[in-house]
């Protein structure tokens, strides 16, 4: 069973039923498999082992003004017509919110999501994560221009020995690590085995099965370029990051970050992390927020790190994500993005404007544009990981679209 449904049609009935049916339950390699994962997005805790992230004692209040936004119309990237309601049911929506002028203007939910929902936002856990990292260099507890090794010695018998935090911070380290989704002998896919989402395939060796996160980075030894030379997109490099982060405060990640970010920014639900047999956080793409939450996420980058006047991410940190380095991009994502570059674990669309996005697979997007004063975020379930039918860029042409009809 491979399809998936729309919004727009009749759901399939995932773990339902007294017991569920064996072709209803959750596969056990395939949480994130079609039609399956219309439903595992949004129930990880029941998937893999968790911890929480505290959010604090007050709510950062998100005012509102709803608009009827549906029958907007725009083109698609392939000059198709379509509606804001029609990309959303196009693009396997489970949750879309638009903050503009200092209110949301759209605000929906989808797939049986609700405003107290938790779905996983893959890779947009980096961005997280690389934001307290931020907060750790400005408190001078992290020099970004350090080796690695400084902060973990044992990298030293790793490929990112003499690589700086900086380089792992905008993985351009050499270190190779295949990132390769769909095959079951990639280092990605062990990834997800170290932090038991998947089970080992035959055809692996019993000695390349990671039992954990940091087993797994202890064996990438091969390196394919001078750290520093180019960019490559490998989730690895956020696990060796939330580790340094870890030794350099001697504090377990997972309360490192409520009470750096997710507390202060003000939090209206726990977020939490998948995590491995070791209580590692899965760093790279194993956070699960709520929607409004990711949206106040993208408002404290907007807002230049402050709360209500209290400074939470530092603006040093934003600024060098906006307007920092970004010299180094590749290929293979100059097709989204051709003038686009990475930063500190944040895309940049376009590397001459400050907009910065947060990227995930399977349609888990938030963008921050500053000079629109503008956040958009969308949480989905796509059928594919990764979306060569243009998902990506409907939702941007469809978020212009709606801007646009505010002037």
């Amino acid at each position: 069973m491979t399809d998936s449904y729309k919004n727009s049609q009749q759901p399939a009935p995932i773990m339902q039923g007294t017991p569920v049916p064996p072709e209803w339950r959750i596969p056990r390699d395939g949480y994130d498999r079609p039609p399956f994962n219309r439903w595992t997005f949004q129930n990880m805790s029941q998937v893999a082992l968790s911890a929480d992230v505290q959010r604090a004692d007050t709510v950062w209040d998100m005012p509102s003004a709803l608009q009827d936004v549906d029958d907007i119309a725009f083109e698609t990237v392939s000059g198709q017509p379509t509606t804001w309601a029609g990309m959303l049911d196009d693009t396997y929506t489970d949750a879309a919110l638009i903050w503009h002028d200092g209110r949301i203007i759209v605000e929906q939910y989808f797939n049986g999501m609700t405003p107290r929902s938790r779905h996983i936002i893959f890779s947009m856990s980096k961005s997280l994560t690389s934001t307290v990292a931020g907060c750790l260099i400005a408190d001078g507890a992290l020099d970004p221009s350090a080796p690695v090794t400084a902060y973990v010695p044992e990298l030293a018998h790793t490929a990112w020995n003499g690589a700086t935090v900086q380089q792992v911070l905008d993985m351009t380290t050499g270190t190779v690590f295949d990132e390769t989704y769909d095959s079951p002998l990639a280092h990605v896919w062990k990834l997800d085995i170290a932090a038991g989402l998947r089970t080992p395939p035959p055809e692996m060796p019993p000695d390349e099965v990671p039992a954990t996160m940091w087993d797994l980075i202890q064996s990438l030894t091969e390196a394919e370029a001078a750290h520093g030379a180019r960019f490559s997109y490998r989730s690895i490099e956020t696990e060796v990051l939330s580790t340094i982060m870890e030794r350099a405060t001697g504090q377990q990640f997972v309360p490192m970050m409520s009470q750096r970010l997710w507390g202060p920014m003000g939090a209206e639900e726990d977020g939490f992390f998948v995590v491995d047999r070791a209580g590692f956080a899965m760093s790279d793409g194993g956070y699960n927020a709520t929607l409004r939450d990711m949206a106040r996420f993208g408002r404290l980058m907007l807002e230049d790190g402050t709360r209500d006047g209290r400074q939470i991410v530092p603006r040093a940190w934003i600024e060098d994500v906006r307007r920092g380095d970004h010299g180094l991009f590749d290929d293979d994502h100059r097709v989204a993005f051709p003038n686009g570059r990475y930063r500190n674990m944040f895309w940049i669309p376009d590397r001459d404007r400050p907009a910065h996005m947060c990227l995930g697979i399977h349609g888990q997007h938030v963008l921050i544009d500053p000079e629109r004063a503008l956040v958009a975020v969308k949480l989905s379930s796509w059928p594919v990981a990764l979306s060569d039918d243009g998902y990506l860029g409907d939702w941007m042409n469809g978020v212009d679209a709606v801007v646009a009809a505010q002037s």
